[in-house]
């Protein structure tokens, strides 16, 4: 009795584990995680009623773990975490490269050149860095620039544990 129990937590456990990064989805809406939205809704909501149950949340979680099960043996090896996780990536890159191309695409066929990959504000960029206008970026201006960025956002490059990626910097999370 008591490893049956044991065992049917373990695959709640890796059923739940296995479904939390199916919920990535390629829209602005719901609540935001540390990579974007937390879920797809339409793809949770089997029957397409606009309402998920607990059935189609365990169903969705049982299909994603057999997706991964790719020896079919009812539990997930190193290498087939490694394989999902990969296929998570490609799927995420892919996303990420087509709203590129439909950001920045400006002739509309389908690639990107370097004209369209460049910064978009680069003349008003070299501008504000350009303090005293002389056509050129001296290494002095940088460092102003590095200092004024560091005064509104904290450390060039360092990440601010507990705090917001936008807005207002200085506003502690309290979204636990």
């Amino acid at each position: 009795m008591k490893r049956t129990t044991t065992l049917t937590g373990a695959l709640v456990l890796a059923l739940a584990a296995t479904s939390l990064p199916a919920f990535a989805q390629d829209r602005g809406e719901g609540p935001r995680g540390p990579r974007g939205p937390m879920f797809n809704f339409e793809e949770i909501d089997a029957n397409g009623d606009g309402q998920i149950t607990q059935d189609e949340i365990t169903a969705h979680a049982a299909a994603r773990f057999a997706a991964a099960d790719t020896d079919g043996d009812g539990a997930l090896s190193a290498d087939e975490l490694v394989a999902q996780r990969e296929a998570q990536r490609a799927e995420r890159m892919q996303k990420a490269a087509e709203r590129m191309l439909e950001r920045r695409d400006a002739n509309g066929d389908g690639r990107l050149t370097a004209d369209e990959m460049g910064p978009r504000d680069g003349d008003r960029l070299f501008s504000r860095l350009d303090a005293n206008e002389d056509g050129a970026i001296s290494k002095e201006e940088m460092e102003q620039a590095r200092e004024k960025f560091e005064k509104r956002h904290g450390k060039w490059g360092e990440h601010r544990k507990g705090e917001r990626g936008h807005g207002d910097h200085k506003k502690p999370r309290h979204d636990n």
